[in-house]
């Protein structure tokens, strides 16, 4: 892909894992997240860390891509390539598939309000944050030239 920032799109995929860490922890909405699951942190603790690391990478690699090319479609340079124009496209997006989805599934996991709000607000920060950074960075190229 030419003109890729590819900083802009390594920082893009940390974000989520980043904010994550800090949104999900006991001191945040970590133990109502627990609660709304009715789980503990020892019943959550996953299997193999590594492999679930690794696969939510990859994944929040693809989201990255999408958003990237989302935020720079055509007409949408110049001006356009600001933190805040790539939040509004993320909230947008958050809004439009990522909130359905998860109450969608929520409603036949049969999960209460609690954790689809939990769950929901999370995204809407993360992928506004996604899309900022994307955006903002669009310009600045790191060819190496």
């Amino acid at each position: 892909m030419e003109g890729v920032n590819w900083l802009s799109l390594v920082i893009s995929t940390l974000i989520p894992t980043i904010i994550g860490f800090i949104y999900y922890h006991p001191k945040v909405f970590g133990n109502a997240w627990m609660q709304s699951l009715g789980k503990t942190a020892e019943e959550l603790k996953p299997n193999n860390m590594a492999v679930m690391m690794v696969v939510a990478l990859i994944l929040s690699l693809l989201l990255s891509f999408f958003l990237l090319g989302f935020n720079n479609g055509e007409g949408q340079e110049g001006e356009f390539d600001t933190f805040k124009h790539g939040a509004f496209h993320g909230v947008f997006l958050a809004i439009m598939v990522a909130i359905p989805v998860l109450v969608t599934n929520g409603l036949f996991e049969k999960k209460n309000w609690k954790n689809a709000v939990i769950n929901s607000v999370y995204w809407i920060i993360t992928i506004t944050l996604m899309g900022g950074v994307l955006d903002a960075m669009n310009s600045i190229t790191m060819t190496g030239n």
